[in-house]
Order: C-alpha cells, then sequence, then structure tokens
C-alpha cells in the first residue's frame, strides 16, 4: 500500500506540473489566434482536464478554476461566472440529497434493501439477484456510494456465514458474486434517473446551457428511457456472474436467519419511516408524471398542467419543496435528539464537493458556449458525418465507457458533452443523440476498482481481486455499449422526439457559429 500511494503521489505532482505546461503552452501557442477569447479557454479547459485526470488536486478544486482564471483571462467576468455554480440542476440535486440522508437516518433504506433481499432470496443465486435487485433500486433514489457502504457489510454477514460452514475457500464463488452484483446493481440502479447519478445531472445542466431554447430535460423521460437499459443490464449481469463465471458449487447453502435477524433488528416500523416513505414517494411521482409523457401508443399528460404557468415549475421545485416538509413533521421517537424528522443536522453532510465539481463543468461548458471552442472543436471533426449514426453512437460509447474506468465520470461527462454537443451539430446530427448516450456510458465503467465509487468499496471487502472484477466487467462493459446504443436509437428516439438525421431550430445558432 505504501508502494502504491508513493506511486500515486508521483503521478498527482506529475499531474499538476503537465497541467500548468499545458496551459502556458497554449498561451503562448493559441489554436484560434482569430478568436483569442477561445484560444485562452482551450488553455483553461486543458489544465482543468490533466488536473481531473491525473487528480493533482482534489476534483473540486480543481473546479474552482473558473472562478479565478476566466475574469482574469478575459473569457467571463467574475459576476457571470459565479452565479453558473448555482441552479436549478444544483437544487434538484440538494433537494434529492436532503430526502436519501434523511432515509440514512432513520434506517428505512435498509429496511427496504433487507425486505427486498427477503422476497426475492432462495438459492445461492437468487440471493445474489435480491442483493442486485435491492441495490439498483436504493441507487435510483439516494447516493449509490452510500448503498453500497450500507450492503456490502450485510452481504459480508451472509459470506462470513458461508465460510463458517464451507472455508473461505468453498464460500468464495458466492462471496465474488455478491460483491459484484452489489457494485454492479448500485451502477445500473444510479443511470436510470436523474438524481441516481451525478453525470446525468451534469448532463442536464450542460444541455440547458449550450441550448437554451431547447425544451428541459424531464425526470419522466428520462426514467422510460433509461429504465429498461438498466433493467438489461442487471439481468444480464446477473447471468454473468451466476451462471456463468462465478456459478455457486452443488451443495452451498445459505442460512436465511441471516437476512431475517438483520430484519428483526431494526423493530417495528416508524412513525418517522412512514412519514419519509410517504414524502419519497410522493416526491418520485411528482418527479415522473410533472410533464407530459409520450409512451408511443398514448400520451399521459403532466399534472403541472393544471398550473397556471406550467413552464415554472421543474424537478428541482419538486425536490426542494418535498424535502423541506421533513422540517415540519416532529419526530415521535427522537434520535440523537432530533426533534424533526430532519433537522439541521442534514445541511454539513450534503456533498458540497460534488456540488462544486458541477459547478466547475457547468463553468466550462458556459465558457465553451460563450468563446465559440465548441464550435471551433467540433468543426475538426465534419468527416465524422459521413459514419452511420448508430456507428457514431457505439463509438460515442465505447469511448466513455472505457475512459472513465480510469477517470472520474463526473468531470469526463463535463468535458465531453459540450464538445460532442457541437460534433453533433457540424456533422448534422440531434445533439441528444451523441450526449445521452455518452452521458449513460460515462456511469458503465465495471472492470476496475477505481472506476466508480461503488467498485472501490466492495473491492475494499477483501472477497475480490481485480482480475476477478475485469473479467465479468470486461464483458459487461462490451454488451453495455450496445444496449445503450440500441435503446437510445430507439427508445430514446421516440420519449425525447428526435430526428436524428437533422439538426433542431434550437441548435441552429450553433450550427451558424461553427459555419
Amino acid at each position: 500500500m505504501a508502494v502504491e500511494r508513493e506511486a500515486g503521489g508521483r503521478g498527482r505532482t506529475i499531474g499538476l506540473w503537465l497541467g500548468l505546461a499545458g496551459f502556458l503552452l497554449l498561451l503562448l501557442l493559441p489554436v484560434d489566434p482569430g478568436n483569442p477569447e477561445a484560444s485562452r479557454l482551450a488553455a483553461v479547459a486543458l489544465l482543468m482536464a490533466i488536473w481531473w485526470v491525473t487528480d493533482a488536486i482534489p476534483l473540486f478544486a480543481t473546479a474552482l478554476v473558473p472562478l479565478a482564471l476566466y475574469p482574469l483571462l478575459g473569457i467571463m467576468s467574475g459576476g457571470e461566472t459565479a452565479p453558473i455554480y448555482f441552479n436549478s440542476t444544483i437544487v434538484l440535486f440538494l433537494g434529492g440529497f436532503m430526502i436519501a440522508l434523511t432515509m440514512e437516518k432513520w434506517d428505512l433504506h435498509r429496511r427496504i434493501a433487507l425486505n427486498i433481499i427477503h422476497a426475492v432470496g432462495g438459492g445461492p443465486a437468487r440471493i445474489v439477484l435480491g442483493f442486485m435487485v435491492a441495490a439498483a433500486f436504493l441507487s435510483m433514489w439516494i447516493s449509490n456510494t452510500a448503498t453500497a457502504v450500507m450492503m456490502v457489510p450485510i452481504g459480508l454477514a451472509i459470506c462470513l456465514q458461508i465460510e463458517s460452514e464451507a472455508g473461505r475457500e468453498g464460500g468464495h464463488r458466492l462471496a465474488v458474486g455478491l460483491m459484484l452484483g452489489i457494485a454492479y446493481g448500485c451502477t445500473v440502479g444510479g443511470l436510470t434517473t436523474l438524481v441516481g447519478t451525478p453525470p446525468n445531472l451534469s448532463f442536464v445542466r450542460i444541455f440547458e446551457i449550450l441550448f437554451p431554447d431547447a425544451p428541459p430535460i424531464a425526470f419522466g423521460q428520462w426514467l422510460i428511457m433509461a429504465f429498461p437499459i438498466g433493467l438489461i443490464l442487471l439481468v444480464v449481469a446477473w447471468l454473468l456472474i451466476t451462471r456463468i463465471f462465478y456459478r455457486v458449487p452443488e451443495g452451498v447453502a445459505i442460512d436465511r436467519a441471516v437476512v431475517e435477524r438483520e430484519r428483526g433488528g431494526l423493530g417495528p416500523v416508524s412513525f418517522e419511516e412512514r412519514a419519509v416513505l410517504g414524502v419519497f414517494v410522493a416526491t418520485a411521482l411528482l418527479w415522473v408524471f410533472r410533464v407530459d409523457l409520450q409512451l408511443g401508443f398514448l400520451t399521459l399528460p403532466g399534472w403541472s398542467r393544471l398550473l397556471p404557468d406550467p413552464g415554472l415549475i421543474d424537478d428541482g421545485t419538486v425536490a426542494i419543496a418535498l424535502a423541506a416538509v421533513l422540517f415540519f413533521i416532529p419526530a415521535r421517537n427522537p434520535k440523537n435528539g432530533a426533534t424533526r424528522v430532519m433537522g439541521p443536522d442534514v445541511i454539513p453532510r450534503l456533498p458540497w464537493n460534488i456540488v462544486l465539481l458541477f459547478g466547475g463543468g457547468f463553468a466550462l461548458a458556459a465558457g465553451f458556449q460563450e468563446t465559440g471552442l465548441a464550435q471551433l472543436i467540433g468543426g475538426r471533426f465534419e468527416a465524422l458525418g459521413n459514419l452511420p449514426v448508430f456507428l457514431m453512437i457505439v463509438l460515442v460509447c465505447a469511448a466513455l465507457t472505457f475512459l472513465t474506468e480510469f477517470t472520474s465520470n463526473t468531470a469526463t461527462t463535463e468535458m465531453v458533452l459540450p464538445i460532442l454537443a457541437s460534433v453533433a451539430v457540424v456533422t448534422g446530427t440531434h445533439p441528444l443523440v451523441l450526449m445521452v448516450p455518452a452521458t449513460l456510458s460515462a456511469s458503465c465503467a465495471f472492470m476496475m476498482p477505481v472506476a466508480t465509487p461503488p467498485n472501490a468499496i466492495v473491492f475494499g471487502s477483501d472477497r475480490i481481486t481485480v482480475g476477478e472484477m475485469a473479467r465479468v466487467g470486461i464483458f459487461l462493459n462490451l454488451i453495455g455499449v450496445l444496449v445503450i446504443a440500441a435503446i437510445v436509437s430507439t427508445v430514446g428516439l421516440a420519449v425525447f422526439d428526435i430526428d436524428p438525421a437533422s439538426v433542431p431550430e434550437w441548435a441552429r445558432s450553433m450550427a451558424e457559429g461553427v459555419g
């Protein structure tokens, strides 16, 4: 471990100086002498990209760079840059996270998970499926990192029970299957909703910045498109784990008393849990049915139509309004001195580092749009317009999937999306055709422990090796590329009303900028 830390520290130092050298080089040798603002932004973007990829300084610290360099380099004023760091997408993230943290506070997430495992569980393969379904469902609504942290100890309790009877070697296949099931369940569940994983929210806001006249991306639309992807990948991952790579030998049995003991330890359902569950269900329903949902054969009208000004309401409004309700409900069984179901203790626990990381990505997107750098880069890829649209989608999915095996998926998404939007426009393609699959693929890195927090958490259980994770992960990566490309090319086109072979009117300004 000491050697790894030393190597990591050396890599970060190299990244720090490499980023500064690239920054100075592009300032001295501008990419477009006729557009000095775009050239200076390219220097800032290269600096941030290198620091994000190498983790030279904390990711959120790199995200603060535009606040200092944009005004200094004449890209955007401080007054224009600072508000980019807080917007309706951040409000959606914070509101959803407040509800999630309150679920954790009263152990509601644990009860939901154990009940799902109890309902699905049976033999070893079904127990793995139960863990995967529970992890996926919870990760749709709360942090997939928190879900993995909560699920791993429950999985380890089952592993220890098997190892005590069959020995560690005898229970190894089940242990690997459970750990991979938890990690992959968390990942595929998170990509199905806008609040499930940070890249999805980054996409929503960057799309708004780049195309302010475009129809906004609604929670329900994303769910209808992404849920089939998550479901297919969940089933495929389960089959790969339990039927092909880590099939549990005959005779290995699981004592369900472990799950029963965990459930019994929670006691009866408390008033606070019922209150949080009610708010959680109401929030989910209001998110899903806020706007009209196009299901192909019918259209479900959204509830926002009942309001005088439906366009003034967004998913962030719903999230923060419902989260605020929890501050008013008195706690009947005070926990750690809490007098309300949600108290002031939730605010320090919010992931402010992710909020700042979001802000840095949004500032980068705004700079790309403001200076015309996105159009400048997009113009270099005009030849891609000769490729079939489906092949372009597959290439984008493959690139993002394997790139995020080694880099932050949020930071990578924020760097790539403005460029892909411009590439789509310059090649005569609808921007969502490339931006949506890129966003989904950024969360589909299944091979390496460093690829996602759930992967890292299960790797820390000491029940799985890098090789065992990569063996299943590489197949899941490749299958994920094809599944995402296929679903986006069919369901996605219908849900978002996309004509892949044309640039919509609201994207014409970018097209004209490229021309």
